[in-house]
């Protein structure tokens, strides 16, 4: 045997020829200069295994990016639609609203049916406003909190202790615990101070 057939047959006995690859045993390198031999039947088994797992991953993950689309698309549509049932109830006040302005519109002369009319308006919007968690913040009469309470103006006063707001301008409102607009104010201030 020459020394070409000798290293040919010590390649395929490691299994670094893939030409020539040995038909019962395969040897895989666990760490540098370390070989272990697995039977051939083993080698096929963990082949197929990589092949299963290859193909449970294409699976799932397919299924996974099919859930996260879905689940954007359904945000997008409660995004869209959360407000349905508020607007709702805001169109049955424009309907009372619009039969007031034509009522006024149609020279009837009795304002205190018109202002009736609107006072009514006012309370049902208070009532769904209320319904929804949304709340008025009081002011009036109370220290100035910079969380609910905007300053607008101030008014030199020695009827009230500095800080106090002496007047609302514009009403403020929470949804639940968190203030969605603030109430704009008149705050107290000492005589003599700039």
């Amino acid at each position: 045997m020459n020394k070409e057939t000798q290293s040919k047959s010590k390649e395929a006995a490691e299994g670094g020829n893939p030409a020539c690859p040995p038909t019962q045993d395969r040897q895989a390198k666990i760490s540098p200069g370390k070989a272990v031999t697995i039977p051939e039947a083993e080698y096929q088994k963990l082949i197929q295994d990589a092949v299963n797992y290859k193909d449970q991953y294409v699976r799932l993950y397919a299924e996974f990016e099919n859930a996260r689309k879905r689940m954007e698309r359904e945000r997008q549509e409660f995004v869209k639609y959360a407000n349905e049932g508020l607007i709702a109830e805001f169109l049955n006040i424009l309907d009372n609203l619009e039969r007031s302005v034509e009522a006024a519109q149609a020279k009837h002369e009795d304002y205190e049916a018109f202002l009736k009319g609107v006072e009514m308006i006012m309370a049902q919007i208070h009532e769904m406003l209320k319904k929804n968690g949304v709340k008025p913040i009081e002011a009036k009469g109370l220290m100035f909190d910079p969380h609910h309470h905007e300053v607008l103006m101030q008014e030199e006063t020695d009827g009230h202790e500095e800080g106090t707001v002496i007047e609302e301008l514009q009403k403020g409102y929470t949804l639940g615990e968190r203030v969605i607009r603030t109430s704009k104010v008149k705050v107290a201030k000492n005589k003599g101070k700039s």
